[in-house]
């Protein structure tokens, strides 16, 4: 810090010393003088002054270039910056590739630099080599210690180097080193000398055991080594696992991947290597011998306290043996037979092993799996007792939870919720879930008293396997499941309305595999009354022609369908996509029934069931995320939706539930909830709050950088862009109608930063955004990113949007 110091009051006297330069013309027009104390004014045009202070400037910058943590160094050493790795050959060959893997070898890591700043190693010198104040020991503990040229071993770096280019068919590089120093610095440069990788020629085997032999050679077809490929150690690791695979499911349970061996021959063609895959020379009977299952062994109430080989009652139920009481079996017998797969006598196979772990656990019934195996104690070899060990979780549990919400329409109040889980209340892992939740909320700083409360019984029934008519044979890693869901909602808007919603559902959902899922509901049915309407809220139904045929139709009876694809909890990946497919119609039974029996259906005399009009439309969405992993727990996350629903037959305009909107927290940030749209229509959320428009057709667009802060603290970077359309032939005349040649120039555009508190399991987000393009100014003004002054608090109040979420958007 005193270099510094002295280099500044060296600037501020070569400032002092041109003071006599006291006008002149920049290239933009503007004039400017420079006084003693070294201020820089420069005056517009317009006469209104910028001042920028050019002596703390340079006071702050040499403050910045000391950050290098370069001070108190020991005198015999230096910090170590870093390595670069240059290859030589005279081939073609993928440098990138082979520069990749050779920079993998490099050790240690040098101290990370910030446009040649190291403010991690600086807080580390900064409290001196033993501080002796509580703060100074924090400070350091927050910091970097410095990795020292002393500490390098470039020699053997090279030599791992050479052995890293071995495993990728580069056998006979050869990697030299230099040393480059600086006054206080020093890094190394490692020189490869390269040739073009072995390929591979052949790959043959040599299996001693027929058995095994023919096993193996069945399923040769689906080997990673493939003839023209370059060698490459890992994929030879990787068959060897796939081979053990192979042998697992066909019964050689004891079989290890170790036991294969791979012998290479380079001489037969240049640049090319012959495999051959043999066994080990000497390995056990027992990773040769075929295995069968004796006996199953099921233990539903095991404690993780007890042994396993404790001696306790049993019963046997279709060749399996129960530990416990047959009349006090907390879950029926044949339901936890459902999800085992391995059975007396049968072969063992790893994938029906790894099937009856994942079901098991997927039940949601146990809070521990285990599954153990022994050999039988029979005269006869081959056979393998297992013993199913599973921990019990209780059978009920009881949740109480209180929110305080805040919507960004400035609706706030308190929400509770209590819900009693039975997880099995048929003596078949079937889960009762009796549930009440309650809510007040009223619109701060509003005298018109606005404010509403709602209570929701709801109980859901879920049942581990299809319920239905006939029977479904499943060997998924996991548990289909049967819903049924029946809810009631009230709803009362002071000075309003009343709503009284009646739901049920009837449903199946189930998993492919660990990526996909499907949901089907055949029954889904929803009934809407609203009663006491005040005539504040009737005259705002007849100001609004469509809002008002929207409150009238709410009898919806059909079915929906959706489909998810999810890569995200895959390990590793740099690229993951998320994909999701929603359908669902409603109306079409009872419209057939109507024409079968004479009625005409149309949406200028609608039919009605139980009283109400029924509604009829189709419906459908898509939605695709990508996450893009930068490294360094940094991400790109992008997200496109876009949906379209269509009213016909009885009905003209889509219930009001059931209608598209934008804008909001995990929509389009820089407007407020559901106010974006339809269209160019311009909604006004401080007179109806409560009731936006929505739309037919829905497209949005969502980018978002996301970085580690400090810890659990993350930041991110983002633009939201989208809005909803009604159909042409929608017979309202709200805002415009979708158009493919007109939608790309009404699309309302947003961006800001975001701050996030990610406690793994809970995530609370902060996003400040504001709007770029508004759709409902003129088609010329609808950008409105010259009109940004964040210096005014009108400005601000009306552009900036705070979203307060739990979760990440998307």
């Amino acid at each position: 810090m005193k270099n510094s110091t002295v280099n500044y009051k060296r600037n501020m006297n070569k400032l002092k010393s041109i003071q006599g330069l006291t006008n002149f013309s920049s290239p933009l027009g503007a004039r400017g003088h420079i006084q003693n104390n070294s201020n820089f004014f420069f005056t517009s045009p317009q006469g209104e002054g910028l001042g920028v202070r050019c002596g703390f400037f340079l006071f702050l910058l040499f403050i910045l270039s000391s950050c290098s943590g370069l001070s108190h160094l020991p005198k015999d050493d230096k910090l170590y910056t870093g390595a670069e790795i240059k290859l030589e050959t005279t081939e073609r060959v993928d440098k990138g590739k082979i520069k990749s893997v050779a920079t993998e070898a490099l050790r240690p890591e040098p101290n990370k630099s910030y446009f040649g700043m190291r403010p991690q190693l600086m807080l580390y010198m900064m409290p001196g080599e033993n501080p002796k104040t509580k703060f100074g020991k924090w400070i350091k503990k927050r910091g970097d210690a410095p990795v020292l040229m002393s500490q390098v071993k470039p020699q053997a770096t090279g030599a791992v180097i050479d052995a890293k280019l071995f495993n990728i068919g580069i056998f006979n590089s050869i990697t030299s080193y230099k040393i480059v120093e600086k006054k206080r610095t020093a890094s190394v440069v490692y020189s490869s000398f390269v040739h073009k990788p072995y390929t591979v020629n052949e790959l043959t085997y040599a299996i001693r055991d027929t058995n095994l032999n023919t096993v193996i050679m069945s399923e040769k077809e689906k080997s990673f080594i493939k003839q023209g490929d370059d060698y490459n150690l890992d994929v030879l690791k990787i068959e060897r696992k796939r081979i053990d695979a192979v042998l697992k499911d066909k019964g050689y349970f004891y079989f290890n991947p170790d036991y294969l061996l791979f012998k290479a021959d380079t001489s037969v063609v240049k640049h090319s290597i012959s495999l051959k895959m043999t066994l080990k020379d000497s390995i056990p009977e027992s990773a040769i011998t075929v295995y069968r299952i004796n006996k199953v062994i099921i233990n539903q109430d095991y404690s993780l306290k007890e042994k396993s080989d404790s001696a306790q009652n049993s019963f046997i139920y279709e060749n399996n043996i129960f530990v416990g009481n047959e009349d006090n079996m907390n879950i029926n017998p044949k339901v936890i037979l459902r999800s085992v797969y391995l059975k007396k006598n049968d072969v063992y196979v790893r994938e029906n092993h790894n099937i009856t772990l994942n079901r098991l656990m997927s039940m949601g019934s146990f809070k521990f799996v285990q599954l153990k195996f022994s050999d039988s104690d029979t005269t006869a070899t081959g056979y393998l007792d297992v013993t199913v060990l599973m921990t019990p979780m209780p059978n009920y549990n009881f949740q109480a939870e209180l929110d305080l919400v805040t919507k960004s329409n400035d609706y706030s109040g308190p929400r509770i919720n209590l819900s009693l889980l039975d997880r099995n209340t048929f003596r078949g892992a079937e889960f009762l879930n009796l549930s009440m939740a309650g809510s007040f909320e009223a619109q701060l700083g509003n005298k018109k008293n606005l404010y509403s409360y709602s209570w929701n019984p709801q109980a859901e029934l879920t049942l581990p396997r299809f319920l239905v008519p006939f029977y479904i044979k499943t060997n998924s890693l996991y548990i289909p499941k049967t819903r049924f869901l029946l809810s009631y909602n009230y709803l009362k808007r002071v000075n309003y309305f009343d709503m009284n919603t009646f739901q049920f559902i009837y449903g199946y959902k189930w998993k492919d595999d660990i990526k996909q899922e499907q949901e089907v509901n055949p029954m889904n049915i929803s009934y809407t009354t609203i009663g006491n309407q005040s005539d504040t809220f009737k005259a705002l139904l007849d100001a609004n022609p469509f809002l008002k045929k929207s409150y009238e139709e709410q009898f919806i009876a059909g079915a929906s369908y959706s489909f998810t694809y999810n890569d995200q909890m895959i390990p590793g990946k740099k690229v993951q996509f998320y994909f999701q497919l929603r359908a669902e119609t409603a109306g079409n039974l009872f419209s057939l029934l109507k024409t079968i029996g004479g009625e005409k259906v149309s949406a200028e005399n609608p039919s009605k069931v139980v009283g109400s009009v029924y509604s009829q439309y189709f419906k459908m969405s898509v939605e695709g995320r990508n996450y893009l992993n930068l490294g360094g727990k940094s991400k790109f996350a992008t997200r496109l939706f876009a949906g379209a629903a269509r009213s016909y037959g009885n009905s003209s305009v889509l219930p009001y539930s059931k209608q598209y909107f934008s804008g909001g927290p995990n929509s389009i940030r820089a407007f407020p909830i559901n106010s974006v749209g339809p269209g160019t229509y311009l909604q006004n959320t401080d007179v109806n709050s409560f009731l936006q428009l929505g739309g037919d057709i829905k497209l949005e667009m969502n980018a978002e950088y996301r970085f580690d802060i400090y810890k659990f603290f993350k930041g991110a970077l983002f633009v939201d862009a989208g809005n909803v359309w009604l159909q042409k032939t929608n017979p309202t005349s709200i805002g415009t109608p979708f158009l493919f040649s007109s939608f790309m120039n009404e699309l309302a555009v947003g961006a800001g930063l975001g701050l996030r508190v990610d406690v793994s399991f809970f995530v609370l987000r902060f996003d400040l955004a504001m709007p770029l393009r508004k759709p409902w100014l003129p088609e010329n003004q609808r950008w409105v990113t010259n009109k940004i002054d964040f210096t005014s608090p009108t400005w601000r109040s009306q552009n900036l949007v705070l979203n307060i979420a739990i979760g990440y958007p998307f």
